[in-house]
This record gives C-alpha cells, sequence and structure tokens, in this order.
C-alpha cells in the first residue's frame, strides 16, 4: 500500500509543478527535473522505491506531463535558467525597461512620485507602485507587472 502511494506521489507532483517554460523542451525539462527531485524525495523517505528509481520515474513524468501541457493549462513562469538572476517571472517583468517606464510614467501622471521614468527599478519606482497597489485595493508587492500597467491605464482613460 505504501509503495502505491508512493508512486502516486512521484507521479502526481510533477503533474502539478512541471509548469515551467513557454514551450514543451522548456517544459518538460523542468517536468523533469522537479519529477527526478520528487521522486528521489519519496523514494528516501518511503523505501518503498530505491532513490534512483523513484527518480527515474518522477523524471518521466515530470518530462512528459511538462511537454504535454501548455503554459495555459498551468503556468509557473519562466525558468530559472530563462531569467537573468534566478528571479521569477514577476521579477523578470521588472527587467522589462519599457514596461517599467511605462508603469513610471503613468503613476507620475497620477501623482506617486516614481521617479524619472527611466525604466529603472529602484526605491521610488518600488514605494509608489506599492502606494498605487494599496489606493486601488491590489495585492500590494511592489512588483511592475502587465496587470498593473492594465490597471494603470483603465486608471488613465477614466481620468
Amino acid at each position: 500500500m505504501l509503495r502505491c502511494k508512493s508512486l502516486m506521489l512521484v507521479v502526481a507532483l510533477p503533474l502539478a509543478l512541471g509548469a515551467c517554460g513557454n514551450d514543451p523542451a522548456e517544459r518538460g525539462v523542468t517536468g523533469a527535473g522537479i519529477g527526478a527531485g520528487t521522486g528521489a524525495v519519496i523514494g528516501a523517505l518511503t523505501g518503498g522505491l530505491s532513490i534512483a528509481g523513484g527518480a527515474l520515474i518522477g523524471a518521466v513524468a515530470g518530462g512528459g506531463i511538462g511537454a504535454l501541457t501548455t503554459k495555459d493549462q498551468i503556468n509557473l513562469g519562466d525558468p530559472v535558467w530563462k531569467t537573468k538572476s534566478g528571479s521569477t517571472q514577476s521579477s523578470a517583468a521588472a527587467s522589462d525597461h519599457t514596461l517599467v517606464a511605462d508603469i513610471q510614467r503613468d503613476l507620475g501622471k497620477l501623482g506617486y512620485a516614481p521617479g524619472a521614468a527611466d525604466g529603472k527599478m529602484g526605491p521610488a519606482t518600488d514605494d509608489a507602485i506599492r502606494r498605487y497597489q494599496a489606493d486601488n485595493s491590489l495585492l500590494v508587492d511592489g512588483r511592475p507587472s502587465v496587470e498593473l500597467r492594465k490597471h494603470l491605464d483603465a486608471k488613465l482613460d477614466k481620468a
């Protein structure tokens, strides 16, 4: 029974997590890596599988599921190797100078004083984003995003 539960976990967790990447190859690689790690841990903890056996099953399941899913079905963002500093997708959006500059410009128009619209994230921009998010009942994380830009655009269209 324990072996069956372990096998289910080795297969199920990569199904949920093999989701980083924008194309089947990226998603397959990340799914395989996550699956192998998960399988190895389950194999080590349960004794129902060997570490290598768990890793192998997890890698195959995760890689296959990662390659077969689309980013519309489940999306954990870009793989770490695709971002500049090993950051998440939201942080990667911060490196998009055009997006940041547009957000800075819009925040300035609304009186939030983000500093110069230079496309660089700094303390003034972070503070302005946080104040805008709080004032508009948004998740306060201080991160520039496409969603924030759309919200700002809608706000400016009403003004």
